[in-house]
């Protein structure tokens, strides 16, 4: 082989990214045009993602490890996949890897057909592939929220390592989250809402926007029980499982933002709708927009306000003691027994 500088022996390596890979991180996986693995010492996992073609975001070979901030090329990799020290042993690892023919690897069988990120299909997916919310990290950080009644896994699951795409052109990234199930009337899936969670499930994951829904949304929620006539919908999950807390026998929804809670679609035996509010702005809009449509239709509205921002907020503040009194004075009388004498 002739002589090359280590540009050219990156270059080289960049164009069988794959084949190194396979080489010198065997416990990863490919996913698109990443390889994903643990990290450079071949740990099973998905913080590290090297890119196997040319793209617009970089040429192939380059990675980053997303848990430590490391990044390089092929040649780095290599250094740190075989504990080389010395620059001339790592070029010689190289020269002989490229030395060796590396044939295109077979295609796999029985894969399922590529959707589109952010569809229906991606989401009916990843709510699949999640796992029981239990002692999970999505489990701690609820429980630290003062959540102890957690829903079931038809509304809420986890997954230990949901892919974060950020804003900017850095590489995707993985974090524990928890998913949440976006239904119709119908139960259908039409999206789901994923909440990036910190490894510990002490809070959300420190990026930009710990908080993201994909597929269809409008008019659909996510769901703890079913309706039937008195009903309440809310914002935010937390808020929502908030209030649930204390009324555990009420069917509740969560819309995830202020437009989506004004364009909640009702149930036909609806004739009730307790309307779990946010003390800001954009709450007071979708309290009136959707009072409005209610009404239009026949259905009574109960607006529960809470003392803080919202009811997640006064849980983990005032405790439940003081959250189920506040709604019990806002609650209609014939719903007090109904529905808050059996919260425990």
């Amino acid at each position: 082989m002739a002589r090359m500088d280590a540009g050219d022996l990156a270059h080289c390596l960049g164009r069988q990214a794959e084949a190194v890979c396979r080489r010198y991180l065997n416990t990863g996986r490919k996913h698109g045009n990443y390889w994903l693995v643990g990290d450079a010492n071949n740990t099973p996992g998905r913080s590290l993602f090297v890119r196997l073609h040319d793209s617009a975001k970089g040429p192939a070979g380059k990675w980053q490890d997303a848990a430590t901030g490391e990044h390089g090329d092929l040649l780095d990799l290599i250094r740190l996949a075989r504990d080389l020290t010395e620059f001339v042993d790592v070029v010689q690892e190289a020269r002989a890897f490229l030395s060796v023919p590396h044939p295109e690897p077979a295609p796999l069988r029985h894969k399922l057909p590529r959707v589109s990120s952010g569809s229906v299909e991606a989401a009916k997916r990843l709510f699949a592939i999640s796992q029981p919310i239990g002692s999970s990290v999505a489990g701690t950080y609820l429980r630290r929220r003062g959540i102890a009644y957690l829903p079931g896994p038809a509304s809420l699951r986890f997954h230990p390592r949901c892919y974060y795409r950020p804003e900017t052109d850095e590489m995707t990234q993985t974090w524990p989250a928890m998913i949440a199930a976006v239904t119709d009337l119908d139960g259908q899936i039409t999206g789901v809402h994923r909440t990036w969670l910190a490894p510990d499930g002490k809070d959300k994951a420190p990026i930009d926007t710990p908080r993201k829904a994909m597929g269809e949304l409008l008019g659909h929620a996510v769901r703890f029980g079913v309706p039937g006539d008195v009903m309440a919908a809310g914002e935010g999950i937390e808020s929502v499982l908030s209030v649930r807390e204390a009324a555990r026998d009420m069917a509740m929804a969560a819309a995830l933002s202020a437009p989506h809670l004004a364009a909640i679609a009702f149930p036909d035996a609806l004739r009730r709708l307790y309307i779990i509010r946010d003390n800001d702005p954009a709450g007071d809009w979708a309290r009136d927009s959707l009072v409005e449509r209610a009404n239009a239709v026949g259905i009574e509205t109960i607006v529960l306000s809470p003392a803080l921002g919202d009811f997640n907020e006064d849980l983990c503040t005032h405790g439940l003691d003081t959250l189920r009194a506040r709604i019990r004075d806002q609650f209609a009388p014939q719903d007090v027994a109904r529905f808050l004498s059996s919260a425990a």
